[in-house]
């Protein structure tokens, strides 16, 4: 199969998946990798043959789905964001949950991919933040659709080109060599929580003080989608909490009570009509 021929079959397989192609035409390469593997292991010769086993083979588009879920990760990506996050959108979140007198702060990472960001989170939180609310502890449910991500996510280990936007200081403070990989401290792995969850379908209860969806629904979804799933998450928000999209994401139409931080990569503020946003 020609890059030609994947890209025109991407067009039209992606559609019928709830996806759209402008999302995919940086990573088209990765998921006609998977394709030509695949069908190399049916015998096939092209995408014509291929859309007829879809056809005879109804399951076969669920292994199609899993070759559309891009996995591209790792610890800190975009430091930037995660430099926001310690030195203001935890840090207010932190104060409002103690003014409600709770004692936990609940967070959720939607496609976690192999435990990368919430284990950031969790780290960013025990060495920078935590010491400014020793009374308060975060929670966070990680969840992806990928069981074999979520084995990986659960091992906890990592190989340094996953490590390489981690704060040099961390490394030591965080991680233990293990060979040629670095598996992070059982001290920081606690209140980190995985889940089986394909948000397409599936909802958790909430809420949720922080809610993390970078690069997966806003990216990858097509309108309708996009716009159904938006709602869900907003809904699972609590009042005055903050969702995090990633860099270049933004959200569809109909969510007017998540308000952009002005120049604040791609951090948002649930805020109820007239509500300021938190400064």
């Amino acid at each position: 199969m020609t890059d030609q021929e994947c890209v025109q079959f991407l067009q039209w397989a992606l559609l019928q998946l709830g996806y759209r192609w402008a999302g995919f035409r940086k990573v088209r390469r990765q998921v006609c990798r998977r394709l030509r593997g695949r069908m190399d292991e049916l015998g096939l010769s092209g995408a014509a043959a291929y859309i007829q086993y879809l056809a005879s083979h109804p399951s076969e588009w669920g292994v199609l789905d899993g070759f559309c879920r891009i996995t591209i990760s790792r610890l800190f990506r975009n430091r930037a964001v995660f430099k926001l996050l310690a030195e203001v959108g935890l840090p207010r979140l932190g104060e409002a949950v103690s003014r409600a007198g709770r004692t936990e702060l609940r967070a959720w990472s939607a496609g976690c991919a192999s435990g990368e960001e919430p284990y950031s989170l969790a780290l960013l939180w025990r060495l920078q933040v935590q010491p400014r609310f020793p009374d308060l502890d975060l929670s966070i449910l990680a969840t992806d659709a990928d069981e074999a991500l979520l084995q990986r996510a659960a091992q906890a280990c990592y190989g340094r080109s996953s490590l390489r936007e981690l704060p040099p200081e961390w490394l030591d403070l965080g991680f233990e060599p293990a060979g040629p990989r670095y598996c992070l401290r059982e001290e920081y792995r606690r209140g980190v929580r995985f889940q089986r969850q394909d948000i397409r379908r599936e909802w958790l209860e909430g809420p949720f003080d922080l809610i993390l969806c970078r690069n997966l629904v806003f990216t990858y979804f097509d309108t309708a989608l996009c716009a159904a799933v938006g709602r869900q998450i907003a809904e699972r928000l609590n009042e005055g909490g903050l969702l995090l999209v990633g860099y270049h994401e933004q959200l569809p139409p109909g969510m007017p009570e998540l308000r952009p931080w002005p120049g604040r990569y791609g951090l948002y503020q649930k805020c109820a009509n007239g509500t300021p946003l938190a400064r």
